[in-house]
């Protein structure tokens, strides 16, 4: 079973062993993705278990593209409008980070330099951390990037640049890089 598309043919024929190798493969890419983007582990479980939920109801025919695009895409879209729903009771930039207790994706993440780059990229505007998450954690190409957002690609390239440069001065700032 190593096509995406045929275990979830599988899976939505009643297979459990396809649906597991699907979940398997994918849960932790869009948890990843989703903690980027929401800034909340917890959250993230639930967005990523809703995208496969979302994944095993629809009924579709689409098989020629990527299927890690096509999933992603689930999450990426859950996770903007749980992040556009949060923001409305509060703004996500003015909310601190937490003082010495670690936060979620913390305690997943061990390594105190994981931790500082997650830190960074916390702090940089929405629209540049979602580009981060769909390019660095979900795994996509520049072009894939932009098709799932519908941005132009110059833009996504100007904001992957722009963000890396800011997430590598604040790491300098913190000692990381010399």
């Amino acid at each position: 079973m190593t096509d995406d598309w045929h275990c979830l043919a599988l899976a939505h024929g009643g297979d459990e062993a396809a649906w597991r190798v699907l979940f398997q493969r994918y849960y932790p890419v869009l948890l990843r993705m989703a903690s980027c983007i929401t800034g909340s582990r917890d959250t993230a479980h639930d967005l990523a278990q809703e995208s496969f939920v979302r994944l095993l109801r629809a009924r579709t025919g689409y098989q020629s593209g990527s299927f890690r695009a096509y999933l992603t895409t689930i999450t990426y879209r859950l996770a903007l409008k749980e992040r556009r729903r949060q923001s409305s009771k509060h703004e996500l930039e003015t909310v601190p980070l937490a003082d010495d207790s670690p936060s979620p994706l913390e305690l997943a993440i061990q390594n105190e330099t994981d931790r500082l780059i997650f830190r960074a990229i916390q702090s940089l505007p929405g629209e540049q951390r979602e580009i981060l998450a769909l390019r660095f954690f979900g795994g996509h190409s520049y072009e894939e990037v932009a098709h799932i957002t519908g941005i132009p690609i110059g833009t996504v390239k100007s904001r992957i640049f722009y963000a890396v440069k800011s997430c590598r001065e604040k790491l300098k700032e913190q000692g990381v890089f010399q």
